[in-house]
């Protein structure tokens, strides 16, 4: 019970859909004004950290698909980063190509569905039959690949688990080209649109020094001005071979952060139609029995490749001993793997920093002094997924 007979102490969650997930919110009001606003977590933990020590590395992939389940593309690059620079191998370049492509495919999804809930969460229903239109098709490339829709699971490591299929590489050309077109639908819908700019903009301001005193990364920090991007602070997959930008915001609130990852969806198109340009037949994983799998025609008729395989299923690949920590960007920031080795096929610890459970703390700063209607939008702004949070 409130100290103060005049404030109410309210919980938005963890059933609610603006959480975007079970969080649970304990929020102090004045009126409607928020006094305080407390985030808690816990509702969906389920040790994948802890569950990674008992399996093998290639067993810990399905495990991370499920951190950040609208970006799990995303993930799997970044362990199999990790694990590849404990082995001291690196991919040849077509499947390099690959992963950057379908890296990017899944920052245009992520950021689409966050365009379409969010827009929902103050309002703005139609957003999100038009984000959808455009997510859809690039669900359906990631089946056409890989055979999963949200979770495709197709990087591995030291490669890729097949090669593209015939006329995959036309429809991903087709789509970058037709979707910035399709964008227009959107910021016809909301750039301009006089609710949704009073909604948004001056909402959740954060200052430069805000943004480092809470360690903030991705769209977040972008939006104030911060044009730190891992992809260009410290390049991986070869980024730093492509022509893109990195948007950045002014002002720091909600309106420039939608801003940003608008802007970040174009160039994410821009850096697909490179790495297509780029794309060299060849091999799609490392030439190493110890690492890669072989192909399933030399299993069913050489009974080296058959044993190979029994191998790798069984013991699994045995990583060098040391660690290893390998940081990407992820669609909702700076996505990190820590990796301890004991030499043998299973990580004896794993860390995995999310950028969701980061960027989620800077909530109550934001919420407080604001009306209880504006948390719905700080907690879309941030882009938060729960699976990212608690895990």
């Amino acid at each position: 019970m409130s100290q103060h007979p005049e404030r109410l102490i309210v919980n938005v969650g963890p059933q609610h859909p603006s959480t975007h997930g079970v969080l649970r919110v304990v929020v102090e009001l004045e009126g409607e004004v928020v006094v305080r606003c407390t985030p808690d977590i816990g509702y969906l933990h389920r040790g994948i950290e802890k569950l990674m020590e008992a399996r093998t590395y290639q067993q810990c992939l399905p495990l991370t698909d499920r951190i950040d389940y609208l970006a799990g593309s995303a993930n799997n690059l970044g362990f199999v980063l990790a694990v590849e620079k404990l082995l001291g191998v690196e991919v040849p370049p077509r499947a390099r190509l690959i992963r950057v492509i379908i890296a990017e495919m899944t920052r245009i999804a992520s950021h689409l569905f966050w365009l379409g809930t969010h827009a929902h969460d103050l309002g703005a229903m139609t957003p999100l039959f038009y984000a959808f239109r455009e997510r859809e098709q690039l669900m359906d490339l990631f089946e056409a690949v890989a055979g999963g829709r949200l979770f495709p699971c197709y990087f591995r490591i030291g490669g890729l688990a097949r090669d593209l299929p015939e006329g995959w590489t036309t429809e991903v050309r087709r789509f970058c080209r037709t979707f910035p077109e399709k964008m227009k639908d959107y910021e016809t819908l909301l750039t301009h649109n006089p609710i949704w700019i009073r909604r948004t903009r001056d909402v959740g301001v954060l200052t430069v020094d805000e943004v480092l005193d809470y360690a903030l990364s991705g769209p977040v920090a972008r939006g104030s001005g911060i044009a730190w991007d891992v992809r260009r602070a410290d390049p991986y997959c070869g980024y730093e071979e492509f022509d893109f930008q990195v948007p950045v915001g002014q002002n720091g609130d909600t309106y420039d952060r939608y801003m940003v990852r608008m802007e970040e969806m174009r160039q994410s198109c821009r850096i697909i139609l490179q790495a297509l340009d780029r794309l060299p037949q060849g091999d799609i994983a490392v030439d190493d029995p110890t690492v890669t799998y072989p192909k399933k025609t030399d299993v069913y008729t050489k009974i080296e490749s058959l044993i190979q395989h029994f191998l790798l299923v069984e013991e699994g690949i045995r990583v060098p001993e040391g660690e290893v920590f390998h940081h990407t960007e992820a669609p909702k920031g700076e996505l990190a793997f820590y990796i301890v080795s004991d030499g043998t096929s299973k990580p004896f610890r794993a860390r995995a920093r999310t950028p969701s459970f980061v960027n989620l703390q800077v909530l109550s700063k934001l919420a407080e002094g604001r009306l209880l209607s504006d948390l719905i939008a700080l907690i879309g702004t941030i882009d938060i997924v729960l699976a990212d949070v608690d895990r």
